[in-house]
């Protein structure tokens, strides 16, 4: 067989073979393609290739007309509606099929009457398919009902008189307004109750025409009433389900939330206190700055003016002694203000650590009143202790030593001459207390109260010596430290009592 030389090659005078084996249509191999391929799978493959397409169908089927903004809810009500719609279609053509298929009575017009409802199922999937959602919604419980009763109306009694159950339940779940709801229900019964009960008269009656077909279209209606309220209650499950786990991990939120809330609240706290201490503690240092400043220019002033006079007017001895017990008496307050002042930065800094062990506070007690003894001769002061045996207490020693140091000296400058000063001991349950009570000058209710506010301010003993009060805040600071507590007790012109509590050796 010869080929005809092509036009184009006649023009050019080129010739160009075109092979007998190559198709000219390749949508035709494809085609054959696809048929060795199935006949090469066996009837298995076959089974397995045609079992996967109809779910991958169905999945098609029920994901119509989904879109990205609706919710689960949403999502799982669209996909019954496909679902139950689909169902529907498939048998409302295949039962009016197999009646005129069975029936010679059975006419074109009464077929496409019959396959009405198929029509509206149909129709509520294109609407679905385009995202007409509610006219399908609207279509469906308005159209079905209409359309299954120009069925029977038309004298045919397909055993579809269950569709209208099937109607009023569903209306329960996909209509929102309860005014729409109550008519779907309403028209649905009202239908069934005519159409099946009342009107008993019809040309055709699948019931005689093929029984068989018949019971099957009732089990269908049966089963499409028990399949929409399983799915119904699968969906609303799953959707109670979510709820259930959006609750738990919201209520998770919001312990975290209240978990922060209170995490702020307490560093807000923390601030607030810090911020507090920080303005007091400012306040307090421009407190005693300033009686610094004050109570540290006598002294100065008085060893300026002692060696400005020792140099410039050549003062003999005699005069240089009288001056010098001045000078000392400001060079000891000063001394024991830096000292007091040192400390109380150093503790404030926090770098002041406990240092618990036990000690004997009467021996203590003893080397405080030795070293203070000149202080209290210069003033002529019988300091009587009387603690006369050993008590062991448990403290820090630097701390404790202070303190006795500053009560015993605050003694001897707020004391007259020729005074007297007590100190004593006492032991209680779990702490030991000791008493340093003068015979001084009191204080008054007032002063007492300055003391208790910490309120720091200078102040003269009996000869003139400076104070700021500086020493009792430490005392207390440490004694708290410490687990005890500073007790004052005093009267004008009848002396004070400083008492204060030691915890006790468990030794």
């Amino acid at each position: 067989m010869k080929f005809q030389q092509p036009a184009f090659s006649r023009l050019t005078g080129k010739t160009k073979s075109v092979s007998p084996a190559t198709p000219a249509n390749p949508g035709k191999v494809k085609s054959m393609l696809a048929f060795k391929k199935l006949g090469a799978l066996g009837i298995s493959g076959r089974m397995e290739m045609f079992s996967q397409k109809s779910l991958e169908f169905l999945q098609e089927i029920k994901t119509l007309g989904f879109t990205k903004t609706m919710d689960e809810y949403e999502r799982g009500k669209l996909s019954i509606f496909n679902r139950l719609n689909f169902f529907q279609l498939i048998t409302g053509i295949v039962v009016p099929v197999v009646c005129i298929l069975t029936n010679n009575h059975f006419s074109a017009t009464s077929f496409v009457i019959a396959t009405l409802p198929a029509y509206v199922s149909f129709l509520v999937l294109c609407l679905n398919f385009y995202y007409k959602h509610e006219a399908g919604i609207i279509v469906y419980f308005i159209l079905y009902p209409v359309v299954t009763c120009i069925v029977y109306l038309n004298g045919m009694d397909l055993g579809a008189d269950l569709f209208f159950i099937l109607f009023g339940i569903l209306s329960l779940f996909f209509l929102q307004e309860i005014s729409h709801m109550l008519f779907a229900v309403g028209f649905s019964m009202i239908s069934y109750f005519i159409l099946a009960v009342v009107n008993q008269k019809y040309t055709f009656q699948l019931q005689t025409a093929n029984i068989f077909f018949y019971y099957f279209n009732e089990i269908t209606a049966i089963v499409f009433i028990f399949y929409g309220l399983f799915l119904i209650k699968k969906e609303n499950s799953v959707y109670q389900l979510g709820i259930l786990a959006s609750n738990h991990a919201l209520q998770g939120k919001n312990n975290e939330i209240q978990k922060q809330k209170e995490e702020i609240e307490e560093k807000a706290e923390l601030l607030r206190n810090q911020t507090t201490e920080l303005t007091e503690l400012n306040s307090l240092k421009n407190k005693l700055f300033s009686i610094i400043a004050h109570d540290l220019k006598s002294p100065m002033y008085a060893l300026r003016n002692l060696f400005n006079h020792v140099q410039q007017y050549n003062l003999p001895a005699a005069e240089i002694r009288k001056m010098i017990p001045d000078v000392v008496n400001d060079l000891n307050y000063t001394t024991g203000l830096m000292e007091n002042l040192l400390l109380w930065a150093k503790s404030q800094m926090q770098s002041t650590t406990l240092r618990k062990e036990d000690i004997d506070i009467s021996r203590m007690i003893q080397d405080t009143i030795q070293l203070l003894h000149l202080q209290a001769d210069a003033k002529k002061i019988n300091i009587l202790n009387r603690i006369d045996t050993s008590h062991d207490v448990r403290a820090d020693k630097d701390m404790i030593a202070l303190v006795l140091r500053n009560l015993i000296s605050n003694a001897i400058k707020f004391t007259p001459e020729k005074g007297t000063i007590s100190i004593s001991l006492k032991e209680k349950n779990t702490v030991t207390e000791v008493s340093v009570q003068d015979t001084g000058v009191g204080m008054s209710p007032e002063y007492l109260e300055k003391i208790n506010q910490n309120n720091y301010f200078s102040t003269k003993g009996t000869s003139s010596e400076s104070g700021t009060g500086l020493g009792l805040m430490l005392c207390k600071e440490f004694l708290q430290k410490n687990g005890g507590q500073l007790y004052i007790s005093s009267e004008p012109g009848k002396g004070s009592v400083f008492a204060f509590t030691v915890e006790k050796s468990t030794g």
